[in-house]
């Protein structure tokens, strides 16, 4: 039980960033990132957006631990492709444990791969997806799961509320990374990764706070 008096933080307005977060990106530059395939990210910027690119996937330069991230991405308004071929993109906690973002609106796919599971592992426990072209939030509450000195892994976990509503309800996440993750194994601190995943995915008001 917490016994200290809690400091005083702006909440800023509704969405964020609060005072003590970590802005990662507010539309006007890429500078608290690195490409996955070139040092400079290589991701189009445009109208306060940043959109994927076939050049590969983008890490923050400042790694993170324990934390709290809020994300807003987009969907192309033109539908196109069904499946995990519509939409398709990712936010990796470390750049192991990935939350999908995908076109999930009308739109059938295996249930641990639809918007907002923990991708290959847990299925979202409703589906709050926006129609194609809708902006949309995650809000991800992220504890590292740690390598304890008899060799045992003790579990970490994620929250994660879609639009404001509980979808991820503190999931254990033991060390295994997701699919496709670009970076493996226990660390006490890794990079937000955006994936690119081939479909033209926006996204802004990328901030962390760390917890």
């Amino acid at each position: 039980m917490r016994q200290k008096e809690p400091s005083i933080i702006d909440p800023g307005p509704v969405g964020g960033p609060p005072s003590d977060a970590i802005v990662l990106f507010n539309g006007k530059n890429l500078d608290a990132f690195r490409g996955e395939k070139s040092p400079e990210p290589r991701w189009k910027l445009e109208n306060d957006v940043m959109e994927t690119t076939p050049f590969g996937g983008i890490f923050s330069k400042q790694e993170f631990g324990d934390c709290q991230v809020h994300v807003e991405w987009t969907s192309p308004t033109t539908v196109k492709g069904d499946g995990q071929g519509r939409g398709n993109s990712g936010v990796y906690l470390m750049g192991r444990y990935e939350i999908q973002v995908l076109d999930s609106y009308n739109n059938k796919t295996y249930f641990n791969g639809q918007a907002g599971a923990l991708y290959g592992f847990s299925a979202p426990l409703v589906n709050a997806c926006r129609k194609p072209g809708e902006w949309q939030s995650y809000d991800i509450i992220f504890h590292v799961p740690k390598l304890l000195p008899d060799g045992k892994v003790q579990p970490g976990s994620i929250t994660v509320l879609h639009n404001g509503v509980l979808i991820q309800d503190h999931i254990s996440v033991t060390g295994e990374p997701t699919t496709s993750a670009p970076l493996k194994g226990l660390a006490p601190k890794g990079p937000l990764y955006l994936q690119d995943h081939g479909n033209p995915v926006r996204y802004r008001n990328v901030w962390v706070r760390q917890l």
